[in-house]
C-alpha cells in the first residue's frame, strides 16, 4: 500500500501545473479538491500508468478555448460534478465532452433555427395554398354562371343577350327594355321599320343628328323584338326616296350617309312610304306583327292617297301598326291630319321642335302608347 501512495504523489504534482492551466477558464475546480483522495484512489491509477495524459491534456486545452468560452461556461456544470478527479480521468472525460458538445451544440443551433425557418417556409407555402383556396370567393360567379345558363329569369336572359349590344345603343337598349316591361310587350316578336320624311323642311333634323338618333333609337327597340335585330328603312319625300337597313354592327353614321347619297329634298307624299312598307313586309313572307315607326314634319301634300293607303293596309296586314312621330311645333295645324286620323292601325306621338332632347324611355312611351300586337 505505501508503494501504490508514492506513484500518486508524484502525480499529483505533475497534474497540478496541468489543473492549474484549465483553471483560469473554469473557476469552480478549486472548491472540490477535498474529495480527491477518494477519486484518485478508486481510478486514476490505473489510467495514469497508460500516459495518455499529455495527448489528453493537449487536446482538451486548445479545443474548448479556441472554439469558444460560451461552451466552456456550457460544460461548467458538467465540470462541477465531474472536476472531482483531477487526475488523469477528469482529462479524458473533459476530452470526450467537448467533442460531444461541440458536436452536439455547434450544429445542434443550426439545424434548431433551420427548423426554425422551415416552419414558418412551411407555413407560408400552406398561407398561399389557403389563399389559392380561397380562391372560393371566385366561387361565386360560378353560382351566377349557373343562374343565367339555367335559364331561370328573363331578366338574366336580358343581361346575356345586352351584352351582344354595342355602346352606342346600349343606353337606348335599356330603355326600351324597361317600357316594353311597363307596357306589358316583354317577349313580344315584331317586325320594325323606320320610315323617315326627306321634305325639304326636314333639312335641320338632318343637320342636328335628330334623323339618326331615332335610326338608333328604333335599332335598340327591334334588338328586343325582331330575332334578327334589324331595322328596314324607307326614306320619302315627294316619291320614294330610297331604303337601307341598320344592324347592331352598322348602324353609326348610317341614316347620315343614307341620306346623303339620295340626292334633292321633295315634299311629303305619305303614300309612296305607306306602299313600300307594305310591298316589303308581303315580300317577307313572315306571320309576325310589324312595328312601323312613320316620321314626318307635317301634314301629306296628298291627303286622299295617304289616307286610302293605311285603310288598305288595315284591311289586308292587321298585324301592320303605324306609329306617327311629328318633329315640330305640336300646336302647328299641319298634324291636325294625324290628330283627326282614325283607324285602327295608327296612332301618333308629337315630339316636338327638339326631339333630340328627349329621353329614349320618353320617346318609346310615345311609339308604344298604343301598340297592342
Amino acid at each position: 500500500m505505501a508503494a501504490a501512495e508514492e506513484p500518486v504523489v508524484e502525480a499529483a504534482p505533475k497534474q497540478t501545473p496541468a489543473a492549474a492551466e484549465p483553471e483560469p477558464v473554469v473557476e469552480p475546480e478549486p472548491e472540490p479538491v477535498a474529495p480527491e483522495p477518494e477519486a484518485v484512489v478508486a481510478e486514476p491509477a490505473p489510467e495514469a500508468e497508460e500516459a495518455p495524459a499529455a495527448e489528453a491534456i493537449q487536446a482538451p486545452a486548445p479545443e474548448p478555448e479556441p472554439e469558444s468560452e460560451p461552451a466552456a461556461a456550457e460544460v461548467a456544470p458538467e465540470a462541477e460534478s465531474k472536476p472531482e478527479p483531477v487526475a488523469a480521468e477528469a482529462t479524458p472525460e473533459p476530452a470526450a465532452a467537448p467533442e460531444n458538445v461541440v458536436a452536439e451544440v455547434s450544429p445542434a443551433p443550426e439545424p434548431e433555427p433551420a427548423a426554425a425557418e422551415v416552419a414558418p417556409v412551411a407555413a407560408q407555402a400552406d398561407e398561399p395554398a389557403a389563399a389559392d383556396g380561397d380562391q372560393a370567393p371566385q366561387g361565386p360567379p360560378a353560382p351566377d354562371n349557373e343562374s343565367a345558363t339555367g335559364g331561370a329569369g328573363g331578366k338574366d336572359k336580358a343581361e346575356g343577350e345586352a351584352e351582344a349590344i354595342p355602346a352606342t345603343l346600349l343606353t337606348a337598349y335599356n330603355a326600351a327594355r324597361e317600357t316594353l316591361a311597363a307596357h306589358n310587350l316583354t317577349g313580344t316578336t315584331a317586325k320594325v321599320y323606320l320610315v323617315l320624311d326627306r321634305s325639304a323642311s326636314m333639312r335641320p333634323y338632318y343637320k342636328d343628328g335628330s334623323a339618326q338618333a331615332l335610326g338608333e333609337q328604333a335599332l335598340a327597340l327591334a334588338a328586343h323584338l325582331d330575332p334578327e335585330a334589324k331595322v328596314h328603312v324607307v326614306f320619302f319625300s315627294t316619291e320614294l326616296d330610297g331604303t337601307g337597313e341598320l344592324t347592331v354592327t352598322d348602324h353609326e353614321n348610317k341614316i347620315d350617309d343614307l341620306h346623303a347619297g339620295l340626292g334633292r329634298m321633295g315634299r311629303t307624299s305619305y303614300h309612296t312610304a305607306v306602299e313600300e312598307v307594305m310591298g316589303h313586309y308581303e315580300k317577307s313572307g313572315t306571320k309576325d306583327p310589324a312595328l312601323v315607326i312613320f316620321q314626318t314634319d307635317g301634314a301629306p301634300d296628298a291627303r286622299t292617297p295617304a289616307t286610302q293607303s293605311l285603310t288598305d293596309a288595315a284591311k289586308k296586314y292587321p298585324a301592320v301598326f303605324f306609329s306617327f312621330v311629328a318633329f315640330g311645333d305640336p300646336e302647328n295645324k299641319a298634324f291636325d291630319y294625324l290628330r283627326k286620323l282614325k283607324t285602327d292601325n295608327t296612332a301618333h306621338f308629337l315630339a316636338g321642335e327638339t326631339p333630340r332632347e328627349l329621353t329614349d324611355q320618353e320617346l318609346y312611351e310615345g311609339v308604344l302608347a298604343n301598340w297592342r300586337p
